[in-house]
């Protein structure tokens, strides 16, 4: 069972990333044919609230947690973060550019979270290990695999896939010297704006991990960031787009794109990427999205008659290879697995405590020359963890005494508030 579990996260971002391989090619042949890309997030946003909302209300009205207003000013700054600012920046530049460009740009969200998650100490890095240092050549490996992909334009390869375009997303004049430059220009600034809006999910999927913890309902987390990604996108909408054709909507790609896209993309998507994020951390999730730039590439230069390049074959194979080195690297991470006395020097020195499980039973060890407690108190310690949705309970040791002001140390150490621990001395309190 633990093994079909562990597998499940592995599959989940495997259709994460086809799911947004299809959404970057719809969305680009919709951009083009004049979707409003304001329009399209709160159209496709709109969906997946409608239907994730009664999801949500049905299938968690018993574990959901209550919404505190910090808990909801987060979830807006998520949005905000995540969809908002993202997808506005993101689709602008793919409207300037492809989806391969967009595609590979995207990897710079591994390396830029991985740094993120270790300055905010939610990522363990331990360069003198094996592992650590395979997280770290892995991403560097990664995003430079994709600056290969992307800038190498020599050696054409595949010549003969198609001959002309089965689908014409480029509407350049590239045989005159004007339309060559202005395409160049097109390429960099919609590169930089892919390149922003990847800095801001990346932002993004640090936060959402921060949100898990404390709101452990995914199904009503993401009905919320959709809910609020459809507000602050229709501001939007009414400030820098007041045309009403932008709104009106077709039986055509546009429409195709916006259902596939709120179904799809903001419903199912979101919720495999909220509960992997919460089950294995923002850096597993990010590491998979070398993924969808291989199968862009292979499918435009099928469908689009992009030519593949010699450094694109090289960079997918290094960006795959990269990938396989930061998933090593993070095969032995847990959830459950914390070290404490690390972190703070003064608190619990030179005790080290860890929290081990075997057989599905948890205790709490310690090796100390200084126990616990008063007397002869029997210390009987409650902590609820959660991994993938399950709780245990966790009972400590008896621990013989002559300082019982580690307690509470130990209390802070768990992320355990003092009401939880419940000491008992032969029915007296």
């Amino acid at each position: 069972m633990e093994s079909i579990k562990e597998w499940a996260s592995y599959m989940a971002m495997v259709v994460v990333q086809f799911a947004y391989a299809g959404s970057n090619i719809l969305i680009k042949i919709a951009l083009n044919k004049g979707l409003s890309q304001l329009a399209f997030i709160v159209y496709r946003h709109l969906i997946a609230m409608l239907l994730l909302g009664p999801l949500a209300y049905f299938l968690e009205r018993n574990q959901r947690p209550s919404l505190s207003l910090p808990t909801m000013i987060k979830i807006f700054f998520l949005s905000s973060l995540g969809t908002t600012i993202h997808l506005n920046v993101y689709y602008l530049g793919l409207d300037y550019t492809s989806p391969t460009v967009a595609s590979s740009l995207s990897n710079v969200v591994p390396g830029f979270t991985f740094v993120m998650a270790v300055l905010l100490r939610l990522e363990k890095l331990k360069i003198e290990s094996a592992k650590g240092r395979a997280k770290v050549c892995g991403t560097l490996i990664c995003i430079g695999g994709a600056l290969i992909f992307t800038f190498w334009k020599g050696g054409y390869l595949f010549k003969g896939f198609t001959r002309s375009p089965l689908i014409d997303i480029d509407d350049e004049s590239r045989g005159s010297i004007h339309g060559s430059m202005h395409h160049k220009q097109n390429w960099i600034k919609g590169s930089l704006l892919i390149l922003t809006g990847n800095i801001a999910w990346s932002a993004s999927l640090i936060l959402q991990k921060l949100v898990s913890d404390v709101f452990r309902a995914p199904l009503s987390l993401n009905a919320l960031i959709c809910f609020f990604a459809s507000l602050q996108s229709s501001v939007l909408a009414l400030i820098l787009d007041r045309e009403s054709t932008s709104w009106r909507l077709g039986w055509d790609v546009q429409l195709l794109t916006i259902v596939y896209c709120g179904v799809v993309i903001s419903a199912l998507v979101y919720f495999l990427q909220t509960w992997c994020i919460s089950a294995k951390g923002p850096v597993f999730a990010a590491m998979f999205s070398p993924l969808q730039l291989v199968i862009v590439g292979i499918f435009s230069a099928i469908v689009f008659a992009e030519q593949l390049h010699l450094g694109g074959l090289i960079g997918a194979i290094l960006i795959v290879a990269g990938l396989y080195s930061v998933l090593w690297g993070k095969s032995s991470d847990s959830p459950l697995q914390r070290q404490v006395g690390n972190d703070d020097k003064n608190s619990l020195d030179p005790q080290t405590l860890e929290i081990s499980m075997a057989d599905q039973a948890l205790s709490i060890n310690t090796n100390s020359s200084e126990k616990l407690a008063l007397g002869s108190l029997l210390l009987i310690a409650a902590i609820e963890l959660e991994k993938e949705m399950e709780k245990y309970l966790v009972v400590a040791e008896e621990f013989p005494a002559i300082d019982c002001r580690y307690s509470s140390r130990i209390m802070m150490k768990l992320g355990t508030p003092s009401n939880a621990f419940h000491i008992e001395d032969d029915g007296e309190r």
